[in-house]
């Protein structure tokens, strides 16, 4: 009973991977569609063991808001308690890469830009699914004077005048060539596409076989396919109780949903790849929460704010909302004492009924469904507000709203018109 009130887990369904195909798209039919897999589908190269523990997951959310909160104000990234800093791409897309094409299965990062690949050779590379680019004839690398090479994070350039970058990934390090190939995506041939190949790494939070960065920046998918895709995408995340744990991510603007609410994105000059989102209010049952003001404010010159994240898992509100949200959440329960499990400290066990949240962002209200509101121990006796609060430092400046309060939505980044969508959906 002690064991079972210490370690509670995140059920995870055990799949048969023979009658799923990892390399099929086009999921809905639509031409510019990608099957999305969440990490623990038997297509991830990097899946997790079938039952995770809630303190592992927080830990790996919490340095991803440390992470996040890092970019917003552009300092260095802050370590907390000792442990180097982890990212956890939670979503993966089938890429096809160089002529003729060689797939690889890549984690999705909204909150990143440049794109990397283990590429043969490398040093440190975990993965045995390695890009081989002489293999390919339509391969180049860039040279110091191309102008990506000045886009690119932490640029260097070779004695042959080849242009390169290095950077860091959670507690991981990469030196990657910068890298021009074609890139197919579903039906979709992106010629010249441009990335890093990389060729040494250290540390092993590294995605297995690499990363397509959803952001806002110079060298992001969709800054590199503007006139193709638009600078709009949407996205539809499965959650664990779907057929086959994989939803969706659909490209350009066809075939976006019409009926749609929405919001405005805004955008932070200090790091303008963070999808924005001005988050007004959070409504517990039928009151509005009392929350400073300045903890939900959007404010450019110290990041703060609210985003939009998928390598989040829980969403993490500023002490000062999280704090308010919960309080009131505990006094809509009627008759059950809240209790801290799991990393979690609002916890529940046995049948209770539990009042709805509701994010109020500028032009759209989105109350969040109970599978997306609320954690389940594996045995399903006890259940947790699948929320916590963000990581209490200085630079704990970001509301997120992470993956878990996303799934079964489609959410819509149209960047053109400026706005975010969310419309629910069955993901898979």
């Amino acid at each position: 009973m002690r064991t079972q009130l210490i370690f509670l887990f995140i059920s995870l369904l055990v799949f048969n991977s023979e009658s799923l195909n990892c390399y099929e798209n086009n999921p809905r039919g639509h031409p510019s569609d990608l099957r999305v897999f969440h990490i623990s589908s038997p297509c991830s190269p990097f899946k997790q063991p079938n039952t995770v523990s809630w303190e592992t997951t927080l830990l790996k959310d919490k340095a991803r808001l440390q992470y996040l909160t890092s970019l917003a104000v552009k300092s260095s990234v802050p370590i907390a308690s000792g442990r180097a800093i982890v990212q956890s791409p939670t979503y993966i897309v089938r890429a096809n890469i160089g002529t003729p094409a060689q797939p690889m299965l890549v984690a999705l990062d909204t909150s990143n830009d440049a794109a990397w690949v283990p590429c043969s050779g490398c040093v440190g590379c975990a993965s045995s699914v390695l890009f081989d680019p002489s293999k390919s004839n339509s391969s180049r690398t860039l040279q110091c004077e191309a102008p990506q090479c000045k886009q690119a994070p932490n640029p260097t350039c070779t004695v042959g005048k080849s242009c390169g970058f290095n950077m860091t990934y959670g507690g991981s390090a990469i030196t990657a060539s910068l890298t021009q190939d074609t890139l197919t995506l579903a039906n979709d041939i992106i010629p010249n596409y441009t990335f890093g190949c990389i060729n040494q790494a250290t540390g092993t939070s590294l995605p297995a076989q690499g990363l397509m960065g959803l952001g806002r920046g110079p060298l992001s998918l969709f800054s590199q396919t503007q006139n193709l895709y638009m600078s709009t995408f949407s996205y539809c995340l499965p959650n664990s109780k779907s057929s086959n744990f994989s939803g969706s991510l659909r490209l350009g603007p066809k075939f976006q949903p019409l009926r749609i609410k929405t919001t405005p994105l805004l955008q932070n000059p200090r790091r303008s790849s963070l999808y924005y989102v001005n988050l007004v209010g959070i409504r517990v049952g039928n009151k509005i929460v009392d929350i400073p003001r300045s903890a939900l404010a959007f404010d450019p010159a110290t990041g703060a704010g609210t985003i939009f994240d998928s390598g989040t898992v829980f969403t993490r509100l500023v002490e000062p909302a999280y704090l308010a949200v919960r309080d009131e959440f505990r006094r809509r329960v009627k008759n059950a004492n809240a209790t801290s499990l799991g990393g979690f400290d609002t916890c529940y066990s046995g049948s209770v009924v539990f009042p709805p949240v509701t994010f109020m962002f500028a032009g759209m209200n989105v109350t969040i469904p109970p599978d997306n509101l609320l954690i389940h121990s594996s045995s399903g006796n006890t259940s947790c507000l699948a929320m916590a609060a963000a990581p209490n430092n200085v630079n704990s400046v970001l509301n997120v709203i992470a993956s878990m309060q996303q799934q079964n939505h489609r959410v819509l980044i149209d960047v053109p018109n400026s706005r975010l969508g969310i419309s629910r959906e069955t993901c898979t």
